[in-house]
């Protein structure tokens, strides 16, 4: 039961009618509209190189006659472009922010400017607003419009349907492959870089005389992308072939830099296309505060009227080169433009390489140059049949002036003109409204004269749209006379991938210096300095606790750690900070994450796996094994290894021998064996699981195996040397 709100009389609700549908028409009638609106009229460009926002703002600078007279407000061009895109006065100012010549997005700015309008390479450099900035298209825009008013493309009535605007605009150079394009639609992104103006030209006049041009041909050609923000591209011909079929791929952009040696400071004067100056200094000052980047003293923005630079002070003593190459690695100073060309062909999205896209745009092109044509044809056609009808009363000149002085109406001047001389209404119509003073044997005889070039023109025009090759001719000069007049050299220079030199990460990113290694048998681990140990070398160890292995070696090896759960776990020296004898150490279970109840009981630090080099292997059951230090090499990253030894019987001690070496194992009945390691057969299986090198009487086991005798020599153990394995232990004299 309800109640109606301010009346106390009840009455029962109406049963609600349920209506049901299947969630594929829901999404189909509701969902996919808002889809294709967002796709078609939004976020992807089409084969003129423009979205929608774009055309409607560079139509109406058009139409307002800003192609070649002053500069207006932008506030005043903003109002107008309402009129063809009904959205908020910011988006349309934004949109034409990146389109000016001040904002330095594009290779070909399409809006000369004046004033504040932001820079592309910066998140914070805002531009002034729409009122203080003046602007008009830039005389590059010739070549978007050219060929408009002659019926080139479609016009169509704008959302209130008070005006005309073109679904595309007659661009007379693959625009699309110019202009940097990015957008983001439902289920689909498009991604498209610029490429050489010049280069475009060439390669499109290519395909123009051979439609079967390759790709490799192609690339020849056209190399690589181009950006306005300039840097080096990392060239890989095989990546730019994938995108030139594709459309799909990325490129690599890296900062273009000089250094200044009087200042000892480093200038950045291009950064990738991609990255913003702001994104680069929050990141090298998070590493110079992190000290990671101990190299840079100080860094400003020093972009000035001559354009971008990120300044650089170094400390004394730094190699530019090698720091750049840190820089490279750990900022945007190199940086991906992932490319993904999808572009709407005929109002449906495909994703395209270039050479498609080229071959699309021709097919556009000779569209739009054939409609130019057809419509000067029609004009060519009309005056020339108004000269014929004007010709025709060149014979009696009295005659057509008497049939308009003696008739009486009007409206009946034109039907006697068409009775005397066989004329049509429109030729008529024409003569009719020539002055008095011009139907005269000159006047009539000087337009006549026309009649001949102007036939001549007609055959031509006819030949011109019946020939096809003729035709693409035309488009090829077209693109000839743009490149000759608005190409420009290179921004982007282009460097071969194999001409980097590549550096190791650890001579980067690794602090070098000479350190002392140190694991006890309770498994702390300690790193010390040569200059710590100077002022103390006496070991601080937990108590009833000893030094298993200590080596002196420098911070850039790698250290492997073997446990009594046939384990082997990975690590850089640098992944330990540096710490005072006094201090314990880090506690190698819990700072290599091992497992419950694994202990470490070999340390050893690497440059390399040398397989003349063994790790041994002594086991409780008397057994032992020599396993190559390569059988442990491994080509990934992992940091951690599992059944590196045989798991047959508890393991007593592992050593790492890079010569023969004495080893003692003493058993449960503290007898005693001094063996050589060159006894122990060496195993290519990690799991084997040894020889007998001990013999054991039942019940018995190896408990110990002592390898360092720094401090108990091995002399005081002859008595127990054996030079054949298996042999019994000896209960040495005290």
């Amino acid at each position: 039961m309800a109640k109606k709100k301010n009346d106390a009389t009840e009455y029962p609700l109406e049963e609600a009618e349920i209506t049901y549908q299947p969630i594929t028409e829901t999404i189909e009638k509701n969902y996919m509209p808002y889809v294709m609106t967002v796709i078609i009229s939004r976020a992807i460009p089409e084969i003129d190189g423009f979205k929608p926002s774009h055309r409607k703002l560079l139509y109406t600078m058009y139409k307002m006659g800003l192609l070649t007279g002053p500069r207006t407000k932008s506030a005043n061009v903003v109002g107008q472009t309402m009129r063809l895109h009904p959205h908020g006065d910011a988006a349309i100012y934004e949109t034409m922010v990146r389109l000016t010549r001040g904002n330095e997005a594009l290779l070909h700015p399409f809006v000369d400017s004046k004033g504040s309008f932001g820079k592309q390479y910066s998140k914070n450099m805002a531009y002034a607003a729409s009122r203080y900035t003046e602007v008009k298209l830039d005389s590059f825009c010739n070549e978007l419009f050219r060929g408009i008013d002659k019926n080139a493309v479609d016009l169509v009535p704008n959302y209130d349907n008070t005006m005309q605007e073109p679904t595309l605009l007659p661009t007379t150079f693959p625009n699309i492959l110019i202009s940097p394009n990015l957008g983001i639609a439902v289920g689909m992104a498009s991604s498209i870089c610029s490429f050489n103006l010049a280069e475009i030209c060439d390669g499109t006049i290519a395909l123009l005389k051979n439609p079967n041009t390759s790709v490799d041909r192609l690339l020849d050609i056209v190399r690589a992308p181009d950006f306005s923000g300039g840097g080096l591209l990392i060239y890989d011909r095989e990546k730019m072939r994938k995108i030139y079929e594709t459309g799909v791929g990325a490129v690599k952009l890296r900062a273009k830099y000089a250094y200044d040696k009087q200042n000892n400071s480093i200038d950045i004067l291009e950064i990738p296309y991609s990255a913003s100056i702001e994104s680069i200094m929050d990141k090298i000052t998070d590493l110079v505060k992190g000290g990671r980047l101990k190299e840079v003293a100080d860094l400003r923005d020093a972009i000035d009227l001559n354009g971008f630079k990120l300044t650089l002070d170094l400390r004394r003593g730094v190699d530019p080169d090698k720091l750049m190459q840190k820089l490279y690695r750990l900022t945007d100073l190199e940086d991906n433009f992932d490319c993904n060309f999808n572009v709407l062909i005929d109002g449906m999205p495909r994703q395209l390489g270039v050479l498609e896209l080229l071959k699309e745009w021709i097919r556009f092109r000779v569209t739009c140059y054939r409609r130019e044509l057809q419509f000067d044809l029609g004009k060519k056609h009309d005056k020339l049949h108004l000269l014929l009808g004007l010709a025709a009363i060149l014979i009696d000149i009295d005659k057509a002036i008497r049939i308009i002085r003696t008739t009486e109406r009007d409206a009946d001047v034109v039907p006697n003109l068409m009775a005397g001389f066989s004329l049509s209404k429109t030729q008529a119509e024409y003569i009719a409204d020539i002055k008095l003073r011009n139907l005269n044997r000159e006047y009539i005889t000087n337009r006549v004269t026309e009649i001949e070039a102007i036939q001549k023109e007609i055959a031509e025009l006819e030949a011109l749209l019946a020939d096809e090759i003729k035709l693409k001719g035309a488009i090829a000069e077209q693109l000839r006379e743009i490149k000759k007049k608005y190409g420009k050299p290179r921004k982007t220079l282009l460097v071969d991938e194999n001409d980097i030199v590549k550096v190791d990460d650890d001579e980067l990113f690794e602090e070098n210096y000479a350190a002392r290694f140190i694991m006890t048998k309770e498994g702390y681990f300690k790193k010390i300095t040569v200059q710590s140990l100077r002022g103390n070398d006496e070991q601080k160890l937990k108590e009833g606790d000893r030094i298993l292995f200590s080596e002196d070696l420098d911070n850039k090896c790698e250290l492997v750690f073997f446990t009594d759960k046939a384990q082997l776990y990975r690590a850089r020296a640098t992944d330990f900070d540096p710490v005072k004898a006094s201090a314990l150490g880090d506690y190698l279970p819990t700072k290599l994450n091992m497992e419950e109840n694994e202990h470490p009981i070999l340390m050893k630090a690497l440059y390399s796996y040398d397989p003349s080099h063994n790790f041994v292997f002594i086991f409780e059951n008397g057994k032992g094994v020599r396993i190559p230090a390569d059988r442990y090499q491994v080509k990934t990253t992992r940091r951690r290894q599992t059944a590196v030894f045989s798991g047959a019987s508890p393991i007593v001690a592992a050593v790492y021998e890079d010569s023969p070496r004495d080893l003692l194992l003493i058993d449960s009945q503290k007898r005693k064996l001094l063996i050589k390691t060159s006894l122990i057969p060496i195993k290519s299986t990690r799991t084997s699981t040894g020889v007998a090198l001990m013999t054991l009487k039942p019940k018995q086991r190896v408990v110990d195996v002592e390898f360092n005798f720094d401090a108990k020599p091995v002399t005081a153990f002859e008595k127990c040397r054996k030079t054949k394995v298996p042999s019994a232990g000896v209960l040495p004299r005290e």
